[in-house]
């Protein structure tokens, strides 16, 4: 791994390797800065070399639609169109061409292919939060329909559902008892 990518915001020279992910602050080992600096695993990962489409060397082979001198790999699983092996775009299981899979993420035909996320947590957070009785309800149905659902991949707010549901339920019961005494009385 390359050291000098991750750089000291204040003096802008490489870190080296001890100095992250750790629990607390490090000094930068140029400037003495406090800093913590939290790197994604990937990060430490090797780059594994992209594939190359193969020249046709033989009269007659298959060529990819795309890019007519290199040596068709697979058909397209929708359109059936031949494709190199750097047009194949797999995605779960399936090899789709570029057009296919802009196509698919366009139109949502895709299963697994996402591009965003509703947060049913903070939704369900935002309607306990809100002072209307039905508001209540939405917050304890969302948080019992969604709580399965996968959250943010950058904030996870775990707390979320559960406290939608205990703002939602006292607030549900909250009126409800308001309601009780409007008509039945003191």
């Amino acid at each position: 791994m390359n050291t000098l990518l991750v750089q000291c915001p204040k003096c802008h020279s490489g870190l080296v390797d001890g100095i992250f992910n750790q629990p607390d602050l490090r000094p930068c080992p140029n400037c003495g800065a406090s800093l913590q600096v939290e790197v994604f695993p990937a990060f430490f990962r090797r780059i594994s070399p992209g594939r190359e489409g193969e020249r046709i060397m033989v009269e007659g082979e298959s060529s990819c639609f795309y890019h007519p001198q290199k040596k068709a790999t697979v058909p397209c699983d929708v359109c059936g169109r031949f494709l190199c092996a750097l047009c194949d775009c797999e995605v779960k299981g399936q090899h789709l061409c570029p057009a296919c899979l802009e196509s698919g993420q366009r139109k949502k035909s895709i299963r697994g292919l996402e591009d965003m996320r509703v947060l049913h947590r903070r939704t369900a957070l935002l309607l306990a939060l809100l002072p209307f009785f039905i508001t209540g309800v939405a917050a304890i149905y969302l948080a019992l329909r969604y709580r399965k659902e996968p959250g943010s991949l950058v904030m996870p707010m775990r707390w979320a559902f559960p406290a939608a549901l205990i703002l939602g339920s006292l607030q549900t019961a909250g009126y409800l008892v308001l309601i009780g005494f409007a008509i039945f009385g003191h």
